[in-house]
């Protein structure tokens, strides 16, 4: 009998660790909402790094197709570093981090407390330097995640702050689609990739393919590749792809394109299939697809959180893979579970 990872169980606890920030952090996501819709801010800034900086990618997608403001993200060596004075006077700032004490996020995320900006944390500990650098703090109740590869605290951390933008932006279809999201999450965990195990045995290289928030997703999928085994992989938009990277692609350079149910879906889906017509070995998300290999998904009925949920699977799959591969998805080389960078 296999032991089953701390990976493995956290992936597991998604779907609960997800309904317990929703409920648990009402409150706090009511407030924060409040607090945005108050100051109307005119730009967002976003402070994070690995997985958090991959969720703060994702938000970004989801204010600028929700909330029409332009989102940036912010170099935290321009604070810990550079010793930068920047201007956010009527603007917003969403620092990420899970253990909430790197230096380097704590300082650039207290400098945009400082330059003028309404600043929120989205962190897995509280009282944290970074909670405390903040206006407003929130717990994103991932619980204790013991593998090195974050999974839960990522997918926490993108739902709160689709909470938060839901009650922002007044937006009735996310808000509904967000509070859905556990169940989706429960579907999500028993979809079965396994099928790409044997595919990708011999793979030494591939890209992630994504746009919009599924480019977010494709980012984080790229990570946990290199992360739990050692893999090189790197994550593209599906049309930037096509500006040079695209020439590396065929049969033993493989490509795993995720597509959401939205506008981009098409766009997604042409490119695999495309670059399966040339011989390359190509899966994607989507029942759309004409000669790339489909992946099974879930349908969450709204286009941004239908992103979110594709990660789910991915998680499944790549801890599977890694332990396939004789490697421990938990123990990853020359990593540590907290980094603290300056």
């Amino acid at each position: 009998m296999i032991m089953q990872t701390n990976m493995r169980r956290e992936i597991n606890e998604i779907p609960e660790a997800a309904a317990r920030v929703l409920e648990q952090q009402a409150t706090a996501i009511a407030n924060a909402g409040r607090a945005l819709k108050t100051v109307d801010p005119r730009f967002v800034v976003t402070v994070a790094r690995g997985s958090s900086d991959h969720a703060a990618l994702f938000l970004k997608y989801a204010i600028e197709l929700t909330a029409g403001r332009p989102v940036a993200s912010l170099g935290p060596s321009l604070a810990s570093i550079y010793g930068a004075t920047l201007k956010l006077d009527g603007a917003a700032a969403i620092a990420i981090s899970q253990s909430g004490k790197s230096p380097d996020i704590v300082a650039m995320a207290k400098a945009t407390s400082d330059a003028g900006a309404l600043s929120l944390a989205l962190t897995n500990t509280i009282p944290s330097p970074l909670s405390e650098a903040c206006s407003h703090a929130l717990n994103i109740c991932a619980g204790p995640e013991l593998s090195v590869a974050a999974t839960k605290s990522y997918v926490n951390s993108i739902v709160t702050g689709l909470a938060i933008l839901a009650e922002w932006t007044g937006n009735a279809p996310l808000r509904s689609a967000v509070q859905a999201l556990p169940e989706q999450f429960g579907k999500a965990v028993a979809l079965d990739w396994s099928g790409l195990i044997e595919d990708l045995a011999d793979t030494q290289s591939l890209y992630v393919l994504g746009r919009g928030p599924g480019l977010a997703i494709a980012s984080e999928a790229a990570l946990k590749f290199k992360e739990t085994s050692g893999l090189h992989a790197e994550a593209y938009s599906s049309a930037e792809v096509l500006h040079g990277p695209v020439a590396l692609v065929g049969p033993s350079f493989p490509v795993i394109a995720l597509a959401a149910r939205d506008a981009a879906e098409q766009s997604v889906t042409g490119m695999a299939d495309g670059l399966a017509d040339k011989g390359a070995y190509a899966c994607v998300t989507s029942a759309a697809a004409k000669s790339a290999r489909t992946l099974p998904f879930i349908a969450t009925g709204h286009p941004i959180t239908d992103a979110l949920a594709l990660i789910v699977p991915f998680y499944g799959f790549v801890e599977a893979w890694s332990r396939a591969r004789g490697l421990d998805p938990d123990k990853p080389v020359n990593l540590k579970k907290v980094t603290e960078t300056r």
